[in-house]
């Protein structure tokens, strides 16, 4: 029996997969708990167009971040932090206050894709910015004292 899976069946296959399973297994388990719909010609064209559509717009968000990747590219951004008489940092500079300086820039990026650790020390770092699977944008960061 040819089923097309609506969800991902650890041991069957992903969704959007194709496959044949023995017909007590697709019929009482798969069909009955909504784990995939039976494949015919029309299941299956509705499952290309699918593909094809979910296709396109990953290569859609790819190039909007490969766009974004060219407008932050080696930005330097500049962060004021409060320190003590000794020049020690009250504190830490963590992605939340860099995703807020590139918000006042204009750009949109969650601190989530920031990719560092907190930064304790006063200086000039180079931030990795994970914009999308293989696109890495790497900003400068300058933390100052105020």
């Amino acid at each position: 029996m040819k089923v097309i899976l609506i969800k991902d069946v650890k041991g069957t296959g992903k969704k959007g997969d194709i496959v044949e399973v023995a017909d007590g297994y697709g019929r009482n388990f798969l069909l009955k708990n909504g784990y995939a719909n039976l494949a015919n010609n029309a299941t299956i064209n509705d499952n290309k167009g699918q593909k094809q559509a979910e296709s396109y717009h990953k290569e859609q968000e790819r190039l909007k971040a490969v766009n974004l990747k060219e407008q932050i590219d080696g930005k330097t951004i500049a962060i004021n932090v409060k320190c003590g008489e000794n020049g020690k940092m009250f504190g830490a500079v963590t992605s939340k206050e860099v995703s807020e300086a590139l918000a006042k820039l204009g750009y949109d990026i969650p601190k989530q894709k920031i990719e560092m650790d907190s930064i304790k020390n006063l200086g000039d770092f180079t931030v990795p910015v994970k914009l999308y699977t293989s696109v890495v944008a790497k900003i400068n960061l300058v933390i100052m004292p105020e």
